[in-house]
């Protein structure tokens, strides 16, 4: 089961001989630590269903690498827009800004068609078996938490801090934590929309699509404001919400 993991982080570095941006390449790499990540506790059994999480990891990761090889495939009308945003942001962003910009298009926009992927109607209708898949989604943050703190170190040593910053990064550590918790809840929430739109009509389902879509775009202008970006983060959330109908 870990043979997909490790074919998605194959992929993984056969893109970092083709990106040239390095703007575009730090998120690639810290996707591809993360990735790595996920493949060490399924291989330590921290999932109740390992075969479910390797398979759900494939499409998750597939939706962004292709985003990225349509990108410099010059073949950007058919990129969703969050990540056409992030990917043409200005490249002398720090590092940080660059792999929050990918955070909000792969968490926001892409991890719910991800997770309905391999979900299907049916599974929504069995309640023991939604709550195991729930469940093994939720056990991704106690990855995403443990990578926190080694990827802050990394993105420091790539991008230069103010004295301010190196003082609130214990905080920004505590912020990243609770705004991916936050997020991946309402990633949940979207998931649940989205399969009731699915239920409805194809139709339907792209029409709510459309509006994530929307929403995780909009979501990049607070993410270029100025200021402590993870500390506003931490209040305001990361995540995004499709209305009720």
């Amino acid at each position: 089961m870990n043979s997909q993991i490790d074919d998605v982080l194959q992929q993984m570095t056969d893109e970092l001989r083709t990106v040239t941006s390095p703007a575009h390449r730090v998120f690639l790499q810290t996707y591809q630590r993360t990735t790595a990540a996920v493949g060490k506790a399924v291989r330590g059994g921290e999932f109740e269903d390992p075969g479910w999480v390797s398979a759900w990891d494939v499409v998750f990761a597939e939706l962004y690498l292709s985003a990225l090889r349509a990108y410099y495939q010059d073949q950007r009308a058919g990129v969703p827009r969050p990540w056409r945003l992030a990917f043409a942001a200005p490249p002398e962003l720090p590092a940080l800004r660059h792999v929050l910009l990918g955070i909000n298009a792969h968490i926001n926009y892409d991890l719910p068609q991800a997770l309905l992927a391999v979900i299907s109607d049916a599974d929504f209708e069995d309640e023991e078996l939604i709550q195991r898949r729930r469940r093994d989604h939720e056990r991704i943050d106690a990855v995403l938490s443990q990578r926190v703190a080694a990827e802050d170190a990394v993105l420091s040593s790539t991008s230069a801090r103010s004295l301010l910053d190196r003082a609130l990064a214990p905080l920004n550590r505590l912020s990243s934590r609770r705004f991916l918790r936050e997020a991946r809840q309402k990633v949940w929430q979207n998931t649940e929309t989205l399969h009731q739109a699915r239920l409805e009509s194809p139709q339907r389902y792209s029409e709510r699509l459309a509006e994530l879509e929307v929403l995780s775009a909009a979501k990049i202008a607070d993410l270029l404001a100025p200021g402590q970006v993870l500390l506003r983060l931490s209040v305001a959330g990361f995540g995004v919400l499709i209305p009720a109908d």
